[in-house]
C-alpha cells in the first residue's frame, strides 16, 4: 500500500502564533526535530498527534492538514463563511 502525503500548516501557524519548534514539541510531547519533519512533509502524524496539534493551535484537524496542497487560510475560511451563510 502506498503512503499517503499528508500536507499542513503547522510553520505558517508556530510563525503566527510566534510558536518555536521547541516550544510546540514540549507543547505535543515529541522532540522539536518531530516537528521539523512534519512542517516538511517528511513524516505523517499520527491520528493522536494531529489532535494534539490541533489543541495547541485551537483549530479544526482539517484546517492543518490534508491530503491534497491546502488554499491558503484567507481562502479556505471565506469559502466556509459562504456555505454557512444563507443564500
Amino acid at each position: 500500500m502506498e503512503k499517503r502525503k499528508i500536507f499542513n500548516r503547522i510553520a505558517l501557524l508556530r510563525q503566527e502564533r510566534n510558536i518555536s519548534r521547541k516550544m510546540l514539541a514540549d507543547q505535543i510531547g515529541v522532540n522539536f526535530q518531530t516537528v521539523g519533519y512534519l512542517e516538511r512533509e517528511e513524516y505523517n502524524p499520527s491520528l493522536d498527534l494531529a489532535f494534539r496539534i490541533s489543541s495547541v493551535f485551537q483549530l479544526p484537524i482539517d484546517m492543518i492538514f490534508s491530503t491534497a496542497p491546502m488554499a491558503p487560510i484567507s481562502q479556505e475560511l471565506l469559502i466556509r463563511k459562504q456555505k454557512e451563510t444563507p443564500q
